[in-house]
């Protein structure tokens, strides 16, 4: 799945809130965006369309009821899937090299990494 760049905007302002949000409350939480707020029910749209996100209620502003979003997947398991859906495909092994030779990655995560290695390997 690819979005467009102001679709990944309402995905962070989602990804972020950690919990359903109606479109008020995502107007309300974007900041620097591109796109006009009379375009959000598109990009809402466009994203329900790509199951990038999924209805989770209703909710009640002043007399009328809003539906209330949420993603169905999480911001890593988006750039993960983007990594293998070009036409030129990294190779797994050296991208696991560069990404683990990023002077940000502290030992505590190295040691996560390597934990999920070893349960993987059973």
């Amino acid at each position: 799945m690819e979005l467009t760049k102001s679709e990944l905007e309402i995905m962070d302002v989602l990804w972020d809130a950690g919990c359903p949000m109606c479109r008020s409350d995502l107007l309300a939480a974007s900041r620097d965006k591109r796109w006009k707020d009379s375009s959000v029910h598109i990009l809402l749209n466009s994203l329900l369309a790509k199951e990038a996100i999924r209805e989770a209620g209703l909710v009640k502003r002043g007399k009328t009821f809003g539906r209330l979003f949420q993603p169905t997947l999480t911001r890593e398991q988006y750039y993960a899937g983007t990594i293998f859906s070009h036409r030129c495909k990294p190779r797994i092994v050296p991208l696991f090299e560069a990404l683990l030779s990023r002077p940000d990655i502290t030992q505590e995560e190295l040691a996560q990494i390597c934990a999920l290695v070893a349960a993987h390997q059973r």
